[in-house]
């Protein structure tokens, strides 16, 4: 996260800290929207799919994409303001970037509700070795060198299926499919693979309790590591159940990065399959 700033909310005039989110550019330096703070933040009433983007360039590379506009829900009043960024220049990048072509895709945020990006926990970066030990249901051991993990943008509910699916063949599970069929978007969608059960969840709500059981239960019943994606976090009780249960959860965000937010996440990014 980058540096907090204070934001005043023009509904109720509280100022609330504001840290602007920190994402990988392709190159893999990190990228936060450069926020215009002399500007006064709006109140956001409704959402387009064009205000939902904005433009940052790579300050490494020059590469320019389109990252999440930046917002803030008012601790206090519980406003959603928008906040302004300064406008992309119009000069040639250093690295001559070229904007990622972007389509329109449903709205997935789910801030307000379920825990994003795992707050509370120091993100890591996905290539990196964590914490010793296996998850449930899968050998110990050292993994191979996996190379970094390449991100999709998350446009609709069937790019969260599919990139929850790339990320479990990273980690080094073999043949990742989806066995029921079943229409996507829907609930939850199941991901199949030898000692794997897997749940994504592409909706707009934390996933609950019952939802962390349920794969529990089914990963139980095959012998196998039962994993979960979500979206949008989850409650605090179904965390809490997944850490005793000891069910890796995941956090997607826009950018189609998965995100470990509990000890068996972690460890199952350290170890691979």
């Amino acid at each position: 996260m980058a540096e907090a700033v204070p934001v005043r909310c023009p509904a109720c005039l509280r100022e609330n800290d504001y840290a602007a989110p920190v994402f990988p550019c392709a190159c893999g330096s990190p990228v936060a929207p450069p926020l215009d703070l002399a500007a006064p933040p709006l109140p956001l009433t409704h959402r387009t799919w064009s205000d939902t983007w904005v433009a940052v360039r790579c300050a490494a590379c020059g590469r320019v994409s389109e990252w999440p506009h930046p917002e803030l829900g008012c601790a206090s009043c519980g406003t959603v303001v928008r906040i302004a960024v300064h406008p992309l220049e119009t000069e040639s990048a250093p690295g001559g970037g070229v904007r990622d072509g972007l389509r329109p895709r449903p709205d997935v945020r789910g801030e307000a509700q379920g825990d994003v990006r795992g707050r509370g926990r120091a993100a890591r970066p996905a290539s990196s070795a964590g914490p010793g030990g296996s998850a449930p249901g899968r050998p110990s051991g050292a993994p191979e060198q996996r190379p970094a993990f390449r991100p999709v943008t998350i446009r609709t509910a069937r790019d969260a299926v599919a990139t929850a699916a790339l990320y479990l063949r990273w980690l080094g599970f073999q043949d990742v499919r989806q066995p029921d069929g079943r229409p996507i978007p829907s609930a939850a969608v199941d991901l199949r693979a030898p000692g794997l059960v897997a749940q994504v969840d592409p909706t707009t709500a934390p996933a609950g309790l019952r939802a962390v059981e349920c794969v529990w239960l089914n990963g139980l019943t095959a012998s196998a590591t039962s994993v979960y994606f979500s979206l949008a976090g989850y409650t605090q009780d179904a965390r809490s159940r997944a850490d005793d249960l000891g069910i890796p959860l995941f956090v997607m965000d826009l950018t189609g990065m998965p995100q470990p937010v509990n000890d068996p996440a972690d460890a199952l990014v350290g170890t691979g399959a």
